[in-house]
């Protein structure tokens, strides 16, 4: 008896083991702001160990969407044209294809993708399901389809969201992955794919990170409920009156590491305690100041890749203001060089055209001119 006890606790470790298991590229964070005058800001970093020749792609009204299952269930494919035009990043290493793992459309809606590694399950696609799509297209599909939360709410869950190693080629770790969506409303969830169903979350914290999954960071944010934005500024000790050294005092436990639990909470608190921004132009500048609390140089969060040692870092920054379709975009390189795009005129262009990030004209304030060419 004690023995097979001890067997399930063995079991039991090796499987928590897993989960919590670091993984190369997962440190990235999602940060919603809401302006007093109703105006949204989504912004989000991208880290990750490796050159992923990250590319910014125009896409007009039009735009071809690909629905697919996996190849060996023989099921038809659909071609969607969308509904609307987007604005899309891709890794420019994925062979044959464009993963959104982020962008905004000319309706207002986000999407950020980040890494959810040790959770993530994607769906099972059986021969009798008629709506599919691969991980893969499911940021395009979702940038193309729909313009509101609220029809996400009621359609994404008609569809098997799937994936298959077999027919990816050219990116170094699976895209574990869950979303957050958000529109110009202020309106925001969460999408996970857990023990292969679909779960979506409503974003109550307006923060996303990594692993695990949402629900344990809400529950986590509970551990530092004494943090606060008003320290403690004197107390008498023995007679003598002893002030605080300077301010901040009040956050005094609050995490500064690089592990997404950390990231979470400090989006959370940061969002909690700043003042609100009273327009769009303010809730971009905030949303930064929020990033830069999560910036990652290069070498300060390594790994070992075999025998290599690698670290991620922060590879760009995006910032998306969802009411007015403007883009602000800044890699590592020049990170306090954003380059502002006017996506109202990209979308009205009707072009479609990529360009890589890290070769964007940095330090050029606004890029649209460019994109119009």
């Amino acid at each position: 008896m004690k023995q097979k006890l001890i067997k399930k606790l063995v079991a039991a470790f090796v499987a928590t083991t897993f989960a919590f298991t670091p993984l190369l590229g997962n440190a990235c964070t999602a940060v919603n702001v809401i302006a007093k005058d109703g105006s949204v800001v989504a912004g989000r970093t991208m880290e990750w160990a490796f050159d992923m020749k990250w590319e910014l792609i125009a896409n007009p009204k039009g735009t071809n969407i690909s629905m697919t299952a996996p190849a060996s269930m023989k099921l038809p494919a659909t071609t969607l044209a969308s509904k609307y035009a987007f604005v899309g990043v891709a890794p420019g290493v994925l062979q044959g294809s464009s993963a959104y793992l982020e962008g905004q459309n000319e309706a207002g809606l986000a999407i950020s993708g980040n890494f959810l590694p040790g959770f993530t399950e994607y769906q099972t696609v059986t021969p009798q399901d008629k709506n599919y799509v691969s991980v893969m297209n499911f940021g395009g599909f979702i940038l193309g389809m729909f313009g509101s939360v609220k029809e996400l709410r009621t359609e994404i869950p008609k569809y098997k969201v799937w994936y298959d190693a077999s027919e990816v080629k050219g990116i170094p770790t699976p895209p574990w992955l869950h979303f957050v969506l958000t529109d110009r409303t202020g309106e925001s969830v969460i999408v996970e794919f857990v023990k292969g169903q679909m779960v979506i979350h409503e974003n109550v914290a307006g923060v996303l990170t990594n692993a695990p999954t949402y629900d344990w960071h809400l529950n986590n944010v509970r551990n530092y409920l004494s943090l606060t934005s008003t320290a403690t500024s004197s107390v008498a000790v023995n007679g003598a009156n002893v002030t605080e050294i300077g301010q901040g005092g009040g956050l005094m436990g609050l995490s500064a590491d690089y592990t997404p639990p950390s990231r979470f909470v400090r989006q959370t608190y940061l969002k909690q305690f700043a003042y609100q921004s009273a327009n769009s132009a303010e809730a971009i500048q905030l949303a930064g100041h929020f990033l830069n609390n999560v910036d990652m140089p290069a070498g300060v969060a390594r790994s070992t890749d075999g025998k290599q040692v690698v670290s991620d870092y922060t590879q760009w920054v995006n910032l998306k203001d969802l009411n007015n379709n403007r883009m602000k975009i800044a890699n590592y390189s020049n990170r306090t060089n954003f380059i502002e795009i006017d996506l109202n005129q990209v979308f009205k262009s009707g072009k479609s055209k990529t360009w890589v990030i890290d070769q964007l004209p940095y330090p050029k304030n606004d890029l649209t001119a460019e994109l119009l060419k």
